[in-house]
């Protein structure tokens, strides 16, 4: 399974602007026009910046999916490597790019969501290039890290620039962007498993080609300057944890991300849960298919109307994943006629996701303050991460108890999606 300054992303709607209508655009320009200030552009329709956006997601994504699928057969089998170790070097990952999306949010604010986007590609393209080329426990570290360090820089900055066009075109932006995702879920293991044929390092490399693509697509699109460049300031320690002070005083946002905090955790454990039924590898493989073309499928329903701003429609999310895991508890394991129930499950696994998204998305884009939308998804990602970390600890405590605290894995999760439905709030519109 998330922005103090006066100047809006191009495209972002005037009315998020706190100036008077007045002095908008000469605030941004830094004069009033016609008295030597550099004249300013009002922001276009986005089509450019969404054209870029969902391309470097196919892109990178293909890439990242087709590595990821394949190396812990590269790592163990190749390298050799000790179960232990693969599940560290995995786990350094993860829980390293849950921890930063806090502060890897306030530097997007800060330097703009372009800049750090095309960081972001770099980065990601290094850690994989190493990973083609490293054997060592240490090395392989030292690249989880730096995919971690790209991939919690690479999410708020996409999001940002989507969260920055006119709102006509913001909601269908963010749903080519999901589908663009899934896509790649979807293509990118077959992919990988063709480029394995040239070996590893051939598939490392075209994923960190991938990357690269993408970093330099970012820089095509105009510079947008961050809040420290607009203020005069210099990027320190001081400008970022102020707007990580903004966002943590923000006491209706901080219930919000507590209480959808669950989404994660819920869209992260299927991978944990499906496989253990015992139901085989192709069955699972048609599991996450299905939930991949569900999840792209709703897309269009989320974005019309401005159903994505719904708090209802995050509810019923929480819902669909509740009822998910339910029809898995319902499933006896092992090969056999169960392939209808696995089905059902994945079809709303697919669909929870894909109105979970859409709502966090648009409840972050009109909840943060201009300028602030990476800082404050950085705080709804951070939270949710360490609340699917936790979960994800417990739940695999309870598969290797076995016996009935396994069997109750999924009912146990399918009351927390409940419960998370119950007690959601969304932030009052700003």
């Amino acid at each position: 399974m998330a922005p103090s300054t006066s100047t809006p992303h191009p495209g972002r709607p005037l009315a998020r602007d706190p100036a008077p209508p007045g002095l908008r655009w000469a605030a941004a320009s830094g004069g009033p026009p016609g008295r030597g200030g550099p004249r300013v552009r009002p922001p276009g329709d986005g089509r450019h910046v969404l054209a870029v956006v969902v391309g470097v997601q196919l892109a990178i994504s293909i890439g990242f999916f087709a590595v990821m699928a394949h190396l812990v057969a590269y790592l163990r089998h190749d390298l050799g490597l000790l179960a232990g170790t693969i599940a560290v070097v995995l786990g350094v990952r993860v829980a390293l790019q849950n921890m930063l999306y806090l502060p890897a949010g306030a530097i997007t604010d800060a330097v703009g969501p372009a800049r750090a986007g095309a960081l972001a590609c770099a980065l990601r393209a290094a850690g994989f290039a190493l990973l083609g080329i490293i054997d060592g426990p240490a090395g392989l570290l030292g690249a989880a890290a730096v995919l971690a360090v790209g991939g919690a820089l690479f999410h708020p900055a996409a999001q940002s620039l989507l969260a920055g066009v006119r709102p006509e075109r913001r909601a269908q932006g963010f749903a080519a962007y999901v589908v663009a995702g899934q896509v790649s879920a979807v293509a990118g293991p077959p992919v990988g498993l063709a480029l394995l044929a040239g070996g590893f390092g051939l598939l490392s490399a075209a994923a960190a080609g991938a990357w690269a693509v993408g970093a330099v697509l970012f820089l095509l699109l105009p510079a947008q300057r961050g809040a420290a460049a607009r203020a005069g300031a210099r990027l320190d320690v001081r400008g970022l944890t102020g707007g990580v002070s903004g966002v943590l005083r923000d006491r209706d946002f901080r219930r919000f991300a507590l209480t959808a905090a669950p989404s994660t955790l819920l869209a992260d454990q299927i991978v944990t849960v499906v496989p253990l039924k015992e139901v085989g590898a192709g069955s699972t493989t048609l599991f996450f298919c299905v939930v991949a073309v569900a999840m792209a499928a709703v897309q269009p329903w989320c974005a019309a109307r401005g159903r994505g701003e719904r708090p209802w429609v995050l509810r019923s999310g929480l819902v669909c994943a509740g009822l998910g895991y339910l029809a898995l508890l319902a499933m006896p394991s092992g090969e056999g006629g169960h392939l209808v129930v696995l089905l059902v499950a994945a079809v709303l696994h697919g669909m929870a996701q894909g109105l979970m998204q859409s709502t966090l998305f648009q409840t972050v884009t009109r909840c943060a303050p201009s300028g602030r939308f990476g800082v404050y998804f950085g705080l709804l990602s951070f939270v949710a991460g360490v609340a699917a970390l936790t979960g994800g600890f417990v739940v695999g405590r309870l598969f290797d108890a076995g016996g009935g605290a396994a069997a109750m894995v999924p009912a146990g999760l399918a009351l927390v999606a409940v419960l998370s439905a119950v007690v959601l709030r969304l932030p009052a519109r700003r």
